[in-house]
C-alpha cells in the first residue's frame, strides 16, 4: 500500500487496523477454490504474440465472471466458485500441446482450451477422446476458441470438443459476400500456410470462387512453412510479378505480418482479402497502402456501430491500454459466459455434466447473441467483414494496435446467414 505526503499518522494506522482486519477475515474464510481452465497455447516462440493476446481475452473473461461473485454452485460444489485459467506453453507444437494436456490432468483441470492451430486442436480431440473413454473419473471437455480447420465439427467431430470460433468455410462465405461485388478483380493470388488449416482454406477459396466468381483466374496458389519464413520477399515479388489484383490468404500472426510488409515494400498495390488482418501488426505493417484494400472477417469489430459494441470496447483497453495489448475477441469473451452458463446449469463441474449444459447454450454479451449447435458442436454466431482505414474517417472511431488504421464495417451477417450444414455423425457417451 503506498501512501500520499498528505496522509495522517491516525490514518496510517486505521488503515493498517482495517488491512489486519480483512487479513484475519480473509484467513478465517478462505476464498473458495477456484474452477480452473487449462489453457494450451503457443507463448514463446514466433506465435507467441497471438497467445499472449489469447491469455489477455481469457483473463479478462474471466474477471467478468468473477467480479458478480463467480460460477454459482451447490454447497455441496463449494458454493460459488472464481474462474482461473492456468497457462501451458504448447510453444506452437502439436506434441507439446499433448503435454500441455497430461499435464492439465494431472493437475485435476477438467476443463481445457485451445485454438492457435487446427493442427495442434486435431491432436487433442483425438487425445482427449481415448483418455475421456479410458478414464472416465478425470475426463476433460475442450474448447476451442480459435482452431478453424471445418473438419473439427464435420468428420472429426467429437462430444467433448465445442468450437466458438466461425469455421473456415464459414469465415470464406463472409469474405466471399464482398468479394463477388468486387467487380475490377480479374485475377487473385491465394497463399496460405501449408498445415491443416492453411490447406483448407485455400481448398474452400478455390471451390466458392469457381462457384460465384468463375470470371476470376486463380494467378498463384500456394503453400509455405507456418512460422518458419523471415523473408517473404521473393513471395511478395511473385505475387506482383502475376498480376493480381487481389490476394486471399488465412495467414495469421508473423506469418500474415510479414507477408504484407513485404508486399508494401516491393509495391503490390493490391487488395488482401484476410482472415486475420485486423490485428497483431497487420495494419502498421501495410500502412496507408492498406487503406481500403485490407479486408478481413470476423466474428465483431471494435467499429461495429453499436452502443454496446462501443462500450465493451472501451472497457476492455481501460482494463488493458497499451496499445500493443489491443486485441480483443468477442467470441471468447461469449465463450467463457457460455462455460459459466453451463456449470451453473450442470451444478458441477465434471466434464459429461458441463457438456451435456455446454450444447445447448445460448448467450448475449454486449448485443452479440449466440448459441451452440447441438448436434455438431458448432458456435452459430454473427459475422462481419470490414475494410482497413485511417481512423477518423467515417465509421472508424477506433484503431487498431495505435496505428492510425482501424477498420470500418461494411457487411454484417446474422448468426442463420452465417450458417452452414455440417457431415458431423456424433457419438455420445
Amino acid at each position: 500500500m503506498q501512501f500520499t505526503e498528505h496522509f495522517s499518522r491516525r490514518g496510517a494506522l486505521a488503515a493498517l487496523f482495517a488491512a489486519s482486519l480483512s487479513c484475519t477475515s480473509a484467513w478465517a474464510q478462505p476464498a473458495a477454490e477456484p474452477i480452473r481452465i487449462g489453457m494450451i497455447e503457443g507463448l514463446s516462440g514466433p506465435v507467441g504474440n497471438a497467445g499472449e493476446a489469447v491469455y489477455r481475452n481469457l483473463v479478462w473473461a474471466t474477471e467478468r465472471v468473477n467480479a458478480r461473485g463467480g460460477v454459482k454452485l451447490p454447497a455441496s460444489q463449494g458454493g460459488s466458485r472464481p474462474l482461473e485459467v492456468v497457462r501451458f506453453d504448447s510453444k506452437g507444437q502439436t506434441e507439446e500441446a499433448l503435454s500441455g494436456l497430461r499435464s492439465a490432468v494431472d493437475k485435476g483441470i477438467t476443463i481445457v482450451a485451445q485454438g492457435n492451430s487446427s493442427a495442434a486442436a486435431a491432436g487433442l480431440i483425438d487425445a482427449i477422446n481415448k483418455h475421456n473413454e479410458r478414464d472416465t473419473a478425470r475426463q476433460v471437455v475442450f474448447l476451442n476458441y480459435s482452431a478453424v480447420d471445418p473438419l473439427l465439427t464435420n468428420a472429426k467431430c467429437s462430444y467433448w470438443h465445442f468450437r466458438f470460433d466461425a469455421h473456415a468455410d464459414m469465415r470464406m462465405g463472409a469474405l466471399m459476400s464482398v468479394l463477388r461485388e468486387d467487380k475490377a478483380l480479374k485475377g487473385i493470388y491465394l497463399i496460405g500456410q501449408d498445415y491443416s488449416f492453411g490447406q483448407a482454406v485455400l481448398a474452400e477459396a478455390r471451390q466458392q470462387l469457381a462457384a460465384q466468381r468463375p470470371d476470376v483466374k486463380i494467378v498463384g496458389d500456394e503453400l509455405h512453412p507456418m512460422a518458419r519464413i523471415k523473408d517473404f520477399a521473393p513471395y511478395a515479388a511473385k505475387i506482383k510479378a502475376s498480376g493480381a489484383q487481389a490476394v486471399l490468404t488465412g495467414n495469421w500472426g508473423n506469418d500474415l505480418t510479414l507477408l504484407v510488409k513485404a508486399a508494401r515494400e516491393v509495391g503490390f498495390e493490391g487488395s488482401f482479402y484476410t482472415f486475420y488482418g485486423n490485428a497483431l501488426g497487420a495494419p502498421a505493417a501495410m500502412g496507408d497502402a492498406g487503406i481500403g484494400r485490407v479486408v478481413a472477417v470476423a466474428d465483431w469489430f471494435p467499429n461495429v456501430p453499436t452502443r454496446e459494441s462501443e462500450a465493451f470496447y472501451q472497457s476492455f483497453r481501460q482494463r488493458f491500454p497499451s496499445p500493443a495489448d489491443d486485441y480483443v475477441h468477442m467470441r471468447m469473451q461469449l465463450m467463457i459466459e457460455a462455460l459459466a452458463q453451463a456449470i451453473e446449469k450442470a451444478g458441477s463441474v465434471k466434464a459429461a455434466d458441463i457438456a451435456a449444459q455446454l450444447e445447448k447454450a445460448q448467450v448475449t454479451l454486449a448485443g452479440q447473441t449466440a448459441r451452440m449447435r447441438a448436434a455438431d458442436h458448432q458456435f452459430q454466431q454473427p459475422l462481419a467483414v470490414a475494410v482497413m482505414d485511417r481512423q477518423g474517417a467515417p465509421g472508424v472511431k477506433f484503431d487498431v494496435e495505435g496505428s492510425g488504421y482501424g477498420f470500418r464495417v461494411i457487411r454484417q451477417l446474422t448468426p442463420q446467414q452465417a450458417e452452414m450444414p455440417h457431415s458431423c455423425n456424433m457419438a455420445r457417451p
